[in-house]
């Protein structure tokens, strides 16, 4: 006598994490999950790892935790993981006052936002064709003379009347 279960909304072979009220703003969020967009799971993993970005850790910890759903909902092979989409969102604003002088105030908003990060298990590329790289054709080199110069077009207009 429960509810019915809700439709899957990603494909079979995709797994999602959701990561709300984060306390950052949301272009500031956006910049850390530019990083790890399209990359490999292992990868992004260790981007995140070493950001510079103070908010890089919850970032990861929405990823691991999209890492765990894929292994553990879905069954998901964890090494062919890659990360398909890493959407930002804004969520509640705290609305704070500042005195100012002459008794003026000055509005202070907080924001806060939220990520959504789907990843998505591609299977390994056949490495014999990736591991052969295309020859490059090298320019041929010339007898030695400069090549003539062009004439301007009205010099060629004249010439050839």
């Amino acid at each position: 006598m429960g509810k019915e279960t809700r439709a899957r909304v990603l494909k079979d072979n995709q797994a999602m994490a959701v990561a709300r009220n984060i306390r950052v703003s949301p272009r500031k969020l956006n910049l850390v999950a530019q990083q790890i967009r399209g990359k490999k799971v292992e990868r992004a993993l260790n981007e995140l790892t070493f950001s510079r970005k103070r908010i890089a850790g919850a970032v990861k910890k929405a990823l691991q935790s999209a890492i765990a759903n894929a292994e553990n909902n879905h069954d998901l092979d964890v090494d062919d993981l890659v990360v398909k989409e890493a959407s930002v969102g804004k969520n509640l604003v705290m609305k704070r006052f500042h005195p100012r002088a002459r008794g003026n105030s000055g509005a202070i908003e907080k924001f806060f936002s939220q990520i959504t990060i789907v990843v998505e298990e591609r299977p390994a590329e056949k490495k014999a064709e990736s591991s052969a790289p295309a020859k490059k054709k090298l320019p041929e080199k010339s007898s030695g003379k400069k090549p003539a110069a062009k004439k301007p077009a009205a010099k060629a207009k004249k010439e050839a009347a």
